[in-house]
């Protein structure tokens, strides 16, 4: 029937922006990665130098006879060492670059992106999402959508139905609720009890009545598994920025105190009160948590691009093309 049909033309219109949504995230996150690689070759070229200095340190003191030669190849390995890792970040760089490049359909020559600073702040999203936000997911709109195709394959048409609940940064969903919401019938995802017997249309056989029920029935569930997969997605995204903000407090810390061990155990080698094997130590150190703390803020930053992909970026389900307008598109439909 019409209604079916102007249903399932807006469940249509609502995969599309899903995929356009998909790519979006995709984009984002390769631009993201692309970032993080720029910002681990400044690590690497920074640690280069720092490493170098080194080097002529053990230089200088095996050249006064108080520093064994063994120091000065010892350094002249990390050095090297730390050259080829940073040589080896561009291999990475070059794979985000060409995927964005074919991402936005251009050749992989076509499109260079010059280096440039990574973002060092983190959206903080609200302490609290309304799930009525979740009604901007295409997915969750086709679901619904098709359900009401099913419906009015029946005989039956209604209105879209979301679950008002909400989403907490910090403590998720309320436990009772989420038991109680797990366990609810398919009913109170859609109507209620009134669409329990729906009114067939006249003419039925028995047969179809049963395809029918069947087909409205996997409609209701799939309706109802992919509102809650989308709800564990914001909630996996919140817990996620949430945690990964207390990781980054800490790793900043350790951060700072590695830095000054470096410098210390540097000074303490210059005046011949620790070996050198003392100061590959702190620099190593300090250079893992240099990348620990980068690799922090790349997840932050990712969470925040899967979130708003979570909460379905800047669509909503007004969005979708109205029964005048799927009228208009389909060249079937007779103009008067």
């Amino acid at each position: 029937g019409e209604v079916g049909d102007v249903a399932s033309a807006q469940a249509i219109a609502a995969d599309l922006a899903n995929a356009r949504l998909s790519a979006q995230g995709q984009l984002a996150t390769l631009y993201f990665e692309l970032r993080s690689s720029d910002q681990q070759q400044r690590l690497l070229d920074s640690a280069v130098q720092a490493f170098t200095q080194s080097l002529q340190i053990t230089r200088n003191q095996y050249s006064a006879g108080v520093a064994a030669q063994s120091d000065v190849v010892t350094a002249e390995t990390q050095l090297e060492q730390t050259r080829a890792q940073a040589i080896a970040v561009g291999v990475q760089r070059a794979q985000f670059e060409h995927a964005i490049a074919a991402l936005i359909g251009k050749a992989p020559a076509d499109l260079a992106i010059a280096p440039a600073a990574m973002a060092a702040s983190v959206p903080v999203p609200p302490p609290e999402l309304p799930s009525a936000l979740l009604e901007r997911r295409p997915d969750i709109a086709a679901a619904e959508r098709l359900m009401a195709a099913t419906n009015a394959q029946i005989g039956i048409a209604i209105s879209g139905y979301y679950p008002d609940l909400t989403l907490s940064a910090s403590y998720g969903f309320d436990g009772s609720r989420l038991s109680k919401l797990l366990r609810a019938s398919n009913s109170f995802w859609s109507l209620g009890p009134q669409l329990v017997e729906p009114v067939f249309n006249a003419g039925l056989t028995a047969a179809q009545v049963a395809a029918a029920k069947a087909t409205y029935a996997q409609s209701v569930a799939n309706y109802r598994q992919t509102v809650l997969t989308g709800f564990q997605q914001v909630e996996d995204e919140l817990a996620a920025l949430r945690i990964l903000a207390q990781q980054a407090t800490v790793e900043d810390n350790t951060v700072r105190l590695a830095r000054e061990a470096e410098r210390l155990t540097l000074n303490q080698y210059q005046q011949g009160t620790v070996p050198y094997t003392t100061v590959i130590i702190a620099e190593t150190t300090r250079l893992t948590n240099e990348e620990t703390a980068l690799g922090i803020l790349q997840s932050r930053l990712l969470a925040s691009v899967a979130l708003v992909q979570a909460l379905g970026g800047g669509w909503n389900a007004a969005q979708l093309p109205s029964t005048e307008q799927v009228k208009e598109d389909d060249p079937a439909t007779p103009t008067r």
